[in-house]
């Protein structure tokens, strides 16, 4: 381990799929903040950075790493110790107290399933097999969407690719919607129709819906 310091930031549903986006096996020395598209916040007593989306941080001094096997994937146990807790304030209750319902957790389970606590199962697709364009390669134009959401960016983010000239042009001449909202330039309505798609998990339409103006 080259620094004995981490952070630990707790994931919660709003950035679970830049979370996962950040998982994608990039050549070392990449920036997963930029590749996930988080914020990078300095942390007050450690060297490494917290993610500044997330809820709660946890500024922690290494203490002991345990190897739980020899064999691959077998992992390590580390122990930290908590230097200090770095809490947004919108998740508390009137009392001062984390409200369960506001921090929205979600725990990782196996596979490409995760659970929200205050709801249940869903899947996030692991980008594993095939390296995400990552968020920094998002234009700026749907980047800085009023529409899309975090999670909606980190879905766009974990394609292998975009898709050709020919593939948008192919969608467009067979969606009259689609003409319509360019003839209208109605980028507002082009990001809701992608926002749509992605929430049935159709990521590629999205893609051709994004860039069709």
């Amino acid at each position: 381990m080259e620094v004995n310091e981490v952070v630990i930031n707790i994931v919660d549903h709003a950035m679970v799929h830049q979370m996962s986006l950040t998982s994608t096996e990039y050549v070392k020395g990449e920036n997963e903040f930029i590749k996930g598209g988080f914020t990078m916040a300095k942390s007050d007593l450690v060297r490494p950075f917290r993610v500044a989306e997330s809820p709660v941080q946890f500024e922690c001094k290494v203490t002991k790493i345990e190897p739980l096997g020899n064999e691959g994937g077998s992992g390590n146990l580390i122990f930290s110790e908590v230097l200090k807790i770095h809490i947004n304030t919108s998740i508390l209750d009137d009392k001062g107290v984390i409200d369960p319902q506001k921090i929205d957790l979600v725990a990782r389970m196996g596979g490409n399933w995760y659970a929200r606590a205050k709801e249940g199962l869903f899947e996030v697709p692991k980008p594993l097999t095939s390296i995400g364009i990552g968020f920094d390669a998002i234009p700026p134009k749907v980047k800085n969407s009023n529409v899309l959401t975090g999670n909606d960016l980190g879905m766009l983010g974990n394609v292998e690719k975009l898709p050709s000239q020919e593939e948008i042009d192919v969608f467009i001449s067979d969606s009259e919607d689609i003409r319509n909202y360019i003839e209208q330039d109605d980028v507002t309505k082009l990001h809701q129709k992608a926002k749509e798609y992605l929430a049935n998990n159709n990521v590629s339409t999205a893609w051709k819906v994004l860039l069709a103006i």
